[in-house]
């Protein structure tokens, strides 16, 4: 018995836009501001824009670069560019021109679109920039700038008005090709493209479905960035099931409690430091909610205060864990009905665990990184989480050294570390790999090294991550000057903001020695308990 085109058909997520514009094409599928669409309009605005693009040349396997806000056009995004058989690459919008440039290149782009805002970063990247790739304008009325562009660049609804709305739309011929890439920091500050096939994609959306309780036509505001692993995979699984998407410019607590109360939105994600935000914004633009909203959270763990103000308002959140190398979310803190009878911070505090692993997920493990077997359920040992699941990536981009060792002994090594608690949930200890997690943002603790070797007076540098009630964690740096030299903290801060974005500086700076052992390696774990005894003082 074999394969034969009646009994199988390549898995991919663009099949969900399909079904849905024919089956439910006179929903709306997207708000934004005065804007709406439905499904059938957007799949028709996709199909023209994978039917330009293709006009322009591209062809299965170029990357087309993305560097935008949570706008339609984002979305269509992830519809359209597959279409044409391209991979897409979205941008985290918060990175310096230097790293979008090396994007560019590893990445080699053939076409970018840009919001009409982001022109001159994208500008400054492209001059740096080895490739040349076609520029694509998102133009946006509710932006706030309007810088000028170049005359060669391309009109985004350009593409909509002169596509093709017949155009056969490429299907993968091998659901394991490549989908998306999306670029993470790593651990050595260089980032690393993390490939996502067709096959992954659409288990996660149908894994999200069952994990988190979805019904047909849920009502999502947006609030995840795109550029962040896709936006957790959400376009894709709000497609599977006829939602409604409110897309999101940028995020203000006022502006979220209006669309949230407007639009009568049943589901949103965000980091912690989002519901943060919300949970601490003043009590004239506050609202409640009778009708609980469900909220997914990803990051370092909320407050237990955070959560039960979320509560308190209505909001049912639920904490997830993942890599941008695991397209997300793979473990969940999965509400158990005993959880009911347990006190608010109790219940915050079992909800705020990385969990048990999601529907789509096959195996989920904490190993002793000595002996490679798993740990006791006792939560007190200490091991690796490792993932093994058909939503691992493909590989890292460019990169088999790193690629062969993620996937070292048959698993994906996560590079976290974690104990398992009795009742088998997971919960992180330590990151081995030092990623800062701050305001869902990842932040590598060398790459802040690198810069500050670069100031004249610092002798020695280590960044490990310090506990902050509003963005999770942010950078601390602890600096050893060298003989007879001076810098001063906001001096040293300042220097970052300048070679580096903005949001990877850190926050606190502490000098003195830095403690090492015989062999002249820095011991983080001390200087983490040096973090924690300032806390408590």
């Amino acid at each position: 018995m074999n394969k034969n085109p009646a009994n199988f058909v390549p898995l991919t997520p663009i099949s969900f836009l399909h079904r849905t514009a024919d089956v439910f094409g006179d929903h709306r599928s997207v708000v934004y501001e005065d804007r709406s669409y439905t499904w059938s309009e957007s799949r028709e605005r996709c199909v023209r824009i994978a039917s330009s693009l293709s006009n322009y040349g591209v062809r299965p396997g170029d990357t087309v670069s993305v560097l935008a806000f949570n706008t339609p056009e984002m979305f269509e995004s992830h519809f359209s560019i597959p279409m044409a058989g391209a991979i897409l690459n979205t941008i985290n919008i918060r990175l310096d021109a230097p790293t979008i440039a090396y994007i560019f290149d590893d990445s080699n782009a053939k076409i970018l679109f840009v919001d009409r805002e982001l022109f001159s970063v994208a500008s400054e990247a492209l001059a740096i920039a080895s490739v040349s790739p076609k520029i694509v304008v998102i133009n946006d009325s509710s932006a706030s700038s309007q810088p000028d562009i170049s005359s060669d660049a391309i009109d985004y609804e350009s593409l909509v008005d002169n596509g093709d709305p017949l155009y056969n739309w490429t299907m993968p011929g091998d659901e394991w090709s490549p989908l998306s890439l999306s670029y993470t920091s790593g651990t050595t500050g260089k980032p690393k493209g993390v490939v996502y096939h067709h096959r992954g994609s659409y288990l996660m959306s149908m894994g999200t479905v069952v994990g988190w309780n979805l019904p047909n036509h849920p009502v999502y505001l947006y609030s995840v960035p795109l550029f962040h692993c896709n936006g957790w995979g959400h376009a894709w699984t709000m497609a599977a099931l006829a939602g409604t998407i409110i897309c999101l410019r940028t995020f203000d607590p006022e502006k979220v409690f209006g669309l949230l109360d407007e639009h009568h939105v049943t589901h949103f994600g965000g980091a912690p430091i989002m519901l943060n935000m919300l949970a601490n914004a003043p009590q004239e633009i506050k609202k409640s909610f009778k009708k609980k909203i469900k909220v997914m959270t990803a990051g370092a763990p909320p407050p237990a205060k955070v959560l039960e103000s979320m509560m308190s308002l209505g909001f049912d959140v639920m904490h997830v864990y993942g890599l941008t190398e695991t397209y997300g979310h793979i473990l969940q803190a999965a509400p158990q009905a005993s959880w009911l009878n347990e006190s608010p911070a109790e219940l915050a505090r079992l909800s705020s665990r990385q969990g048990v692993r999601f529907p789509m997920t096959e195996d989920v493990s904490v190993i002793d990184q000595e002996t490679g077997k798993r740990v006791p359920h006792d939560g007190e040992a200490i091991g690796e989480i490792v993932i093994r699941c058909n939503t691992c990536m493909m590989g890292y981009w460019n990169n088999s050294e790193a690629t062969e060792e993620a996937f070292a002994d048959g698993w994906f090594h996560s590079g976290d570390l974690a104990v398992i608690h009795d009742d088998g949930y997971i919960q992180i200890k330590d990151r081995s790999k030092d990623i800062i997690i701050s305001g869902g943002e990842n932040i590598s603790s060398v790459e802040v090294e690198n810069v500050l070797y670069q100031h004249p007076s610092v002798g020695e540098a280590a960044v490990v991550a310090m506990a902050d009630e509003t963005w999770g964690e942010v950078p601390c740096a602890f600096i050893e000057l060298k003989p007879n030299e001076k810098a001063s903290e906001d001096e040293l801060i300042t220097f970052c903001k300048e070679n580096m974005a903005k949001f990877k500086r850190p926050k606190k700076v502490i000098f003195g020695p830095l403690p090492k052992t015989a062999t002249g390696k820095i011991q983080k774990h001390e200087l983490r308990a040096a973090i924690k005894t300032l806390g408590e003082a």
